[in-house]
């Protein structure tokens, strides 16, 4: 019987040969570890939406040759987690309506990589 990280390097190597991208390298555990963050500093069901917009938004970087593959995904991946762990950082004095910490465009790498701001690079 398989474990369940051979299991989940088996099913990433499905989806992306699926996907037709099978040479690009994906960090399961770091992934995994995005999804944690978000799942304790916002709530559960931000796991995978925040993975699959991290996903996406080093997608858009790479295809739009802002960066290459690794970089996209590790800068995605840094602004996710750090927005989610500040997301965390609530006002108590607005019950029912949390303030995010920092909210506004964040930007990655000093301008380079992935970006929240409208899907427009940082200039």
């Amino acid at each position: 019987m398989k474990s369940q990280d051979e299991t989940l390097e088996d099913w990433c190597r499905a989806l992306l040969q699926a996907f037709e991208l099978e040479d690009v390298e994906v960090d399961v555990n770091e992934v995994l570890a995005l999804a944690g963050v978000a799942a304790h500093s916002v709530v559960r069901p931000a796991a995978p939406l925040t993975t699959f917009i991290a996903g996406f938004a080093a997608g858009m970087a790479t295809g739009s040759g802002q960066a290459p593959d690794a970089v996209s995904m590790q800068a995605a991946l840094g602004v996710a987690r750090a927005l989610a762990m500040d997301y965390a950082a609530v006002d108590p004095a607005v019950p029912g309506q949390p303030t995010v910490a920092g909210s506004g465009p964040v930007r990655t790498d000093h301008g380079s990589g992935p970006s929240t701001n409208s899907g427009t690079t940082g200039a």
